[in-house]
């Protein structure tokens, strides 16, 4: 017999002073209550209720017995309401990891917004651009970029994530403006270094002739965008970078796209998470990365 049903046939039972009145809450019978009953002092090795024809009574030990089963059966009914209320509305710790870039540049303001919408959610954004299994390190969703394996993570395709090439006006006065890719060859290109991958030593485009790779050098390499993109800035070359890192500086002029009628290749994007961990918290974050950054808003 369930343990917790029993104690709160016997509470009830205590409370009612007869097996019948518990047997005709819970919707069983007489018999069955004192069988309840009968189960947990056998449990406990002592007698719980004096029997009378009459009225049901407790004994000294029942007495006891009767106020620690009393807040038990509190405290899973108050368990089982906060379960409830979770499963109701988002709050608790979400955990989300995406890659560095896309990470500072569009997910932070995003997820401040979402917070403001969900006063009881709080988030812990990790930005790598190493993969993340999301169930062994507790992850309830990732932003990834590129070809999706088979897994079992449900996935929510996003905008691409598409790359341009620009240069500061100072360095384009001083070196000229390419206008084909392969007049890449002849300026000194910024390289974004990958930790589990070579130096980039060629950047590929597509046109209405097809996709080609053109050959690129430059004497500055590094792994943040942030740095490369200081770089761009201060004249140190061409960049080819993820448009949604350097939209404010091409808009405000502070950087100006090159090779427009040439095509970068844009990386597949994704938000995935593991079906079972889609809580209201996590529902929310999902509708709102969608409609920010779902396939159809570009």
């Amino acid at each position: 017999m369930d343990r917790l049903t029993s104690m709160a046939v016997f509470v009830k039972t205590a409370d009612s002073g007869s097996f019948a009145a518990a047997a005709l809450a819970f919707g069983i019978s007489s018999q069955m209550a004192g069988k309840h009953v009968s189960t947990l002092e056998e449990r406990v090795g002592a007698r719980l209720l004096n029997r009378t024809t009459r009225r049901q009574s407790l004994t000294e030990i029942g007495q006891i017995f009767y106020e620690r089963c009393k807040a038990l059966l509190a405290d899973a009914q108050a368990a089982e309401s906060v379960a409830q209320d979770l499963s109701l509305s988002p709050r608790g710790r979400l955990r989300i990891t995406a890659p560095v870039t896309f990470g500072a540049c569009c997910l932070a303001p995003l997820i401040t917004r979402y917070l403001h919408a969900n006063p009881e959610v709080r988030v812990e954004l990790s930005l790598t651009d190493r993969f993340v299994d999301l169930i062994d390190e507790g992850y309830e969703a990732a932003i990834r970029l590129g070809s999706l394996s088979d897994s079992s993570l449900i996935a929510r395709p996003l905008m691409p994530y598409r790359l341009v090439v620009c240069a500061a006006p100072r360095y384009l006065a001083e070196r000229g403006v390419p206008q084909t890719p392969q007049e890449l060859a002849d300026h000194e290109c910024l390289s974004f270094v990958y930790t589990s991958q070579p130096v980039d030593t060629e950047w590929r485009f597509s046109d209405a002739h097809g996709e080609k790779s053109v050959p690129i050098s430059g004497r500055f390499q590094v792994n943040d965008m942030k740095a490369l993109q200081a770089a761009a800035l201060n004249g140190g070359g061409v960049i080819l970078g993820p448009e949604v890192a350097l939209k404010d500086d091409l808009a405000a002029g502070r950087l100006v796209r090159v090779l427009a009628d040439y095509e970068a290749p844009a990386r597949p994007m994704h938000l995935v998470f593991p079906a079972s961990r889609a809580t209201p918290k996590l529902r929310a974050f999902i509708n709102q990365v969608v409609a920010e950054f779902g396939p159809d808003t570009v």
